[in-house]
């Protein structure tokens, strides 16, 4: 009897903006210092773990974690995986935008001139319909916001679920399924705090 699928989901490592909390979207920032032993940590967590599928957004802070962590010659680059387009937000602080809308949030409210929730999760749905093909664990190196709203699409709920999947820089997380429900078996695991598979 086979296994059943993971689909690991690593966020990449820090860079100065998500350091100051800035919304990093389409700005192409790479990993700072910290970042880079992130990826190296993430690496080591990793310990060369074979995967059927490697996918990589586009951006050079998840494509850096990615190949810093071993798998650069092995990965794909996946579109779907790009950060959401924050549009007018780019680069701003939550602190920033309630300045002027008090109860903004990501998950409920308007993104001038980026993209709906919605759009966010059709690409989702795109990645998670593309890692259910593969027969075997698929590794996802990506942005927070994608992959929140992603692991919601996994387990099948609104993408506005993934409000509650708070998700740090340079973690990692394994989506799979217990029988035929898919399910979360680890979530926003520190690579520095885990142990180093034997």
């Amino acid at each position: 009897m086979t296994e059943p699928q993971e689909v690991w989901l690593v966020r990449h490592g820090t860079t100065d903006w998500s350091q100051s909390g800035r919304h990093t979207g389409r700005t192409d920032v790479a990993l700072n210092d910290a970042g880079r032993r992130e990826a190296a940590a993430l690496g080591r967590r990793l310990a060369g773990r074979r995967f059927a599928l490697v996918l990589t957004s586009p951006l050079l802070r998840a494509r850096e974690t990615c190949r810093i962590a071993g798998y650069g010659d092995v990965a794909e680059i996946e579109p779907d995986l790009r950060e959401w387009d924050y549009g007018e937000y780019e680069g701003r602080t939550t602190v920033e935008i309630r300045e002027h809308d008090p109860r903004w949030t990501i998950w409920t409210g308007r993104v001038p001139g980026g993209e709906t929730l919605e759009q966010v999760a059709e690409r989702a749905k795109a990645v998670v319909a593309r890692a259910l093909t593969v027969p075997g664990d698929v590794a996802l190196f990506a942005h927070g916001h994608i992959l929140r709203v992603l692991a919601a699409c996994w387990l099948e709920l609104g993408p506005e679920c993934g409000r509650v999947l708070a998700l740090d820089t340079a973690t990692l997380s394994v989506l799979g399924f217990e029988r035929e429900t898919r399910v979360v078996r680890n979530w926003n695991e520190d690579a520095f705090l885990l142990p180093v598979p034997l």
